[in-house]
Parts: C-alpha cells; sequence; structure tokens
C-alpha cells in the first residue's frame, strides 16, 4: 500500500473513532456536565449533518486543489480543534460545537482515499480496495468501545480526548507532508456537481445510500450506549463490551462484502440482499427485544455486520462516474450517506424523547424499506 494511502486510512480510524465513541461516555457526560441522552444524540447528528455538508466543498478541492492539501488541512483545523474543544467542555452546547468541528476534519479523508483509488487503480479493483480501506478504519469503531471504556476509567474523559486532539494534529502534518495527488485529467471538462446531478444512474441509487448506513450508525454511535444501560442496566464497561462486539461485527462485514461483486458478478442484489435483512432485523429488535443484553448485542452485531456494505453501494454508483467527475461524484454519494445519518440522529432524539427505543428503532426500519424498494428500480452496472 502506497504511504499516503497507509495515512488516510490512519485518518480515517480517527474519523470512525469520532462518529461512533459517545456511546461509551453517555454515563461520565451526563454526571460531569450534565449531557443527557438527548444531548449526545444532538451532538452525534452534528457530527454526520457537518460532515454532509462538507462533501460539497470537499469534491471540489479535491478535483481542484487534490487530496493532500483537502485532507491535511481540514484534518488539522477541524479534527484537532474540535477535539481539544471537546476536552475543555463545561456544558452540553459546547460537545454540539466540538462534534460540528471534528465533522469537518474528518469530512475528506475517505473521499481522499477513494479519489486516489479511482484515479490510480483498475475500476474493476474499486470495490475490495474501498473495501479494505473502510474494514481497516473500523480499528476506530473498535478503539471507541472497550478500550475508550478503559482508558477513561485510566485517565480520565478529558485526558482521553486531549491524546486525540494531538493525535488528530500529527496524522495532519503528515498529510500534508506525504500525501502523493495524482495528475490531473488531460483534455477532460471541469465539470460541476450539476454535470453529477445529470447522471440519471446515480438517481436511483442515492435514496438507498441516504438511509442505507443510518441503522448502524445510529445504533452504534448513539444508541447502543442509553439502549444497554436503561434496558439491562449496563455500565461503561459493559457498553464498551456490546460495542466492541458490534464494531467487530462490522469490520467482518466489511471484509466479506469486499470481493462479493466479482464472485456474483452484481452489485445491485449484493445491497438488495443486505438490506432487506437489515429490515427485518431492525423490526425485530423493535416488536421483540431480546430478553438478555448479550442476545441484544448480538443482534446488534448482525445488523452491523449486514450494513456494512457501504464500499459496495459506492462501487455501484461510481461505475456510472467518468473521471474527471470522480472526486464530486463519491462525495455526492458520501454526502447522502453520511447526511442521512445525521438527519436521523437529529430525528431520533425527539423520537426517542416521545416514545422510547421502539419507534425509533421503527423509523430505521421505515426509512430503510423506502430507500430499498426505490433502489429494486436500478441498474446494476459492473464496469
Amino acid at each position: 500500500m502506497r504511504i499516503d494511502l497507509f495515512l488516510l486510512v490512519i485518518a480515517y480510524v480517527l474519523s470512525q473513532f469520532f462518529r461512533s465513541f459517545l456511546p461509551v461516555l453517555t454515563n461520565v457526560l451526563e454526571t460531569d456536565i450534565g449531557a443527557d441522552a438527548a444531548d449526545l444524540s444532538l451532538a452525534s447528528g452534528m457530527w454526520f449533518l457537518i460532515f454532509a455538508a462538507m462533501q460539497i466543498p470537499v469534491g471540489w478541492a479535491l478535483d481542484q486543489l487534490g487530496p493532500r492539501r483537502t485532507s491535511g488541512w481540514l484534518l488539522l483545523i477541524g479534527g484537532g480543534g474540535g477535539a481539544a474543544l471537546f476536552a475543555l467542555a463545561q456544558a452540553p452546547w459546547q460537545i454540539v460545537v466540538a462534534m460540528g468541528l471534528i465533522g469537518v476534519g474528518c469530512s475528506p479523508v475517505l473521499m481522499a482515499s477513494y479519489y486516489i483509488l479511482a484515479r490510480v487503480y483498475p475500476a474493476a479493483m474499486f470495490a475490495t480496495f474501498a473495501a479494505l480501506i473502510i474494514a481497516f478504519g473500523q480499528a476506530g469503531n473498535l478503539a471507541g468501545s472497550l478500550p475508550l471504556a478503559l482508558a477513561v476509567e485510566l485517565l480520565g474523559w478529558r485526558l482521553s480526548l486531549g491524546v486525540l486532539a494531538l493525535a488528530s494534529v500529527l496524522v495532519a502534518l503528515l498529510l500534508l507532508r506525504l500525501v502523493i495527488d495524482p495528475p490531473p485529467v488531460q483534455d477532460a471538462p471541469r465539470g460541476s456537481l450539476l454535470d453529477v446531478l445529470k447522471i440519471r444512474g446515480l438517481w436511483l441509487i442515492l435514496p438507498l445510500t441516504m438511509v442505507n448506513y443510518a441503522p448502524a450508525a445510529g445504533m452504534r454511535g448513539m444508541w447502543a450506549g442509553p439502549f444497554f444501560a436503561e434496558t439491562y442496566g449496563a455500565d461503561a464497561r459493559l457498553i464498551g463490551y456490546a460495542t466492541l462486539i458490534m464494531a467487530t461485527a462490522m469490520i467482518l462485514g466489511t471484509f466479506v462484502y469486499g470481493p462479493l461483486d466479482r464472485i456474483f458478478g452484481t452489485r445491485k442484489w449484493i445491497n438488495v440482499t443486505g438490506a432487506t435483512i437489515s429490515v427485518g432485523l431492525v423490526c425485530w429488535l423493535a416488536v421483540a427485544p431480546p430478553s438478555g443484553l448479550w442476545y441484544a448485542a448480538a443482534l446488534f452485531a448482525v445488523i452491523g455486520m449486514v450494513l456494512s456494505n457501504y464500499p459496495m453501494l459506492m462501487a455501484h454508483g461510481r461505475a456510472f462516474l467518468p473521471p474527471h467527475l470522480v472526486g464530486r461524484g463519491v462525495t455526492l454519494m458520501n454526502l447522502f450517506s453520511i447526511g442521512g445519518a445525521g438527519l436521523a440522529q437529529v430525528i431520533t432524539g425527539p423520537i426517542y424523547a416521545g416514545g422510547g427505543f421502539v419507534p425509533v428503532f421503527l423509523f430505521y426500519a421505515g426509512a430503510q424499506s423506502i430507500g430499498l424498494l426505490i433502489y429494486l428500480m436500478s441498474r446494476d452496472r459492473m464496469d
């Protein structure tokens, strides 16, 4: 692997950590600064929404400035600055602002690596390489579970976030020094986001992209902590174990999905299968939740595994994009994916406040069902 791709994977580890670490801090943040589940849902949603909104300027910057400056400067300012603000927070609103800044910092790192993949490697290998980056990046998902719980017990949450701020700054400086920008596309039109939106093949893929990641992101990144604490009386360490199981399953799922399009000769029907299983399992969790914590953790894990098909959805959409629109195209898809997850986080906060976890899970299942029905009309494409 090229050194710059390796560094971008390390940056993506940080991104995965920051989108998923809040459940472990559920109890300590409520005790120390009065941040309850609704506050943390808003903070988590802010990360996703800001991250999503940044995909438009990130897409332009990748095509015009290249991945080196785009990823390095945003991670330095947003990731390092946001984590530092989080470590110093004295009130819930400061956590919300900090998560928004961190969303800015994390917004370019995966798309920068995908941009390099799309420009340097054969198109047939995109899904496999993209899945490998996701899989290795999921180490951040693991770190945001039990390891963070242990670090908080040992160091406290403020010092733990301070260390993460320093790590973000260091990785950003290395990106600015070592990432190699691909050469510009010769004799190609400059293109715009409007040109991407004219590609009709994407229209039926984007709705599922918008809702497919939301259940896994919401359950792993926010609702696992309150759900296991309120339903089973779990403390931070037990929540850490439960979320570790789900994070591990998501990594395994990413590895499994990676080569499936080349094995079965389809991307569409692989994505249909994963989304269908997810809808069924989330409905099961809503209607008849398991009686024991570890049974529930296993169900969360299977949902996370079957929804680890993000690279396969990206590969399906990538097949419709000409080279000069790759940056804007993949970031548009990422906008829908992360934006949908962030919007779901914001929506599910009031839903939870009004009715608990059952309507939250039913919301996820319903939204994903709508996206799946639209996606069934899409055209499969393997080039």
